[in-house]
């Protein structure tokens, strides 16, 4: 079991990670931290103390005084590397840099003498340390105008604004899982060797695209799935990625149930469910009443419930939230909810007659490979 520690576990990439890292229950323990620890001497110790693996992400991305930028970061090193010494401890280190390492920028200097801050506070305590030089990072949850490009131009088209493209140029991105992924890779194999390593390593990144091609692919997903109720043709992973992504940003409680069109004849009803541009799996279940399916969360595939007999309710909440979307469907008016990734969902039979449910999952990655994680919840 590997106690493992995220400074900065609040923030974007480090939700994901504590997050992906309740996947693996059997080989990691996740050490609780709190942005507050670093005004807090006897609890950042605390912290340091518990961990074998601590993942440095804590740093400030942007600022109107670019010096209290620099500053702020390097102090979030300094204050870690005292935190270790004063403890006696080495736990195995990874840094969160950045390719604007090498940019004479405030943020790009305090990565670069970050890393080498604890560089050498590795050599001089033969403990292990990773500098990771990471690409552009984007995925579910980022803050817009924060984090990425990207969940800006998500969060605009899915609000009624057109976003803007201020410096059209290639951009390398990678997408938050599959850091996360590098990520655990990293940390499971130095468990296989006792041996301390210094290293600075340049993350790989997934794809690269201009900015106004993404923009065009996002503003397709806009037109025809947000616009239209179309799941788009997605023709690689990238693009799955990208497409969970920008339904990350709707407003979930104000976009569904979505009602679909009932076309009646002498004969009875017929319903459209889904048109789509990929392919996946359709199927219905029966549910008797009082009865509940699912509890459970998926971190790729995408999803779609229709309620097409019967009174239901569906339920959704975010991993690591309290706060719960109910959506009651009647298959009386046909309608569907899309499950976003990272969100818990469940169907309940609320009424006095057998539901009949369609589903439809796209299952784009093979969950042999590990692709595709699943993982029930016990307690909604």
């Amino acid at each position: 079991m590997i106690k493992i520690g995220i400074t900065g576990q609040a923030g974007f990439v480090g939700t994901h990670l504590y997050n992906m890292a309740g996947l693996y229950p059997e080989q990691i323990k996740r050490i609780p931290f709190e942005d507050a620890f670093f005004e807090d001497r006897d609890r950042l110790n605390g912290f340091v103390r518990q961990c074998d693996v601590i993942i440095h992400l804590a740093a400030m991305n942007r600022h109107p005084d670019p010096q209290v930028l620099y500053e702020t970061n390097l102090r979030l090193v300094q204050q870690l590397i005292t935190a270790m010494e004063t403890e006696k401890v080495t736990p195995y280190v990874l840094f969160s840099s950045s390719t604007q390492e090498e940019r004479d920028n405030e943020y790009g200097r305090s990565k670069r003498e970050g890393r080498a801050l604890l560089e050498e506070w590795a050599e001089r305590n033969g403990a292990s340390f990773t500098g990771m030089v990471v690409p552009n990072v984007y995925g579910p949850f980022g803050r817009p105008g924060y984090n990425s490009f990207i969940a800006t131009f998500c969060h605009k088209l899915t609000h009624g604004e057109q976003p803007e493209v201020l410096v059209d140029s290639n951009v390398r991105l990678i997408y938050v899982g599959s850091l996360c992924e590098y990520i655990f890779e990293k940390i499971f194999r130095k468990a296989q060797h006792v041996e301390p390593v210094v290293e600075r390593t340049e993350i790989p990144h997934d794809f690269e695209k201009k900015v106004t091609d993404i923009l065009a692919l996002l503003e397709n997903y806009k037109t025809l799935y947000f616009d239209q109720g179309i799941i788009p043709k997605l023709k690689d992973r990238n693009e799955v990625n990208l497409f969970n992504t920008f339904r990350c940003y709707i407003d979930l409680s104000g976009h569904f149930p979505v009602k679909l069109t009932q076309h009646a004849d002498p004969r009875g009803i017929f319903v459209e469910t889904i048109k789509l541009g990929v392919g996946g799996q359709v199927s219905f279940s029966t549910t008797v009443p009082g009865i509940t399916r699912g509890n459970h969360f998926h971190t790729r595939k995408i999803e779609r419930f229709t309620v097409i007999k019967g009174s239901a309710r569906i339920q959704l909440r975010k991993i690591g939230t309290a706060e719960i979307l109910n959506f009651d469907l009647d298959g009386s008016e046909p309608a569907y909810i899309d499950m976003p990734v990272w969100y818990t969902h469940n169907i309940t039979n609320t009424g006095n007659d057998e539901l009949y449910t369609q589903f439809w999952i796209n299952e784009w990655y093979n969950p042999e490979d590990g692709d595709t994680f699943f993982e029930k919840v016990e307690e909604f």
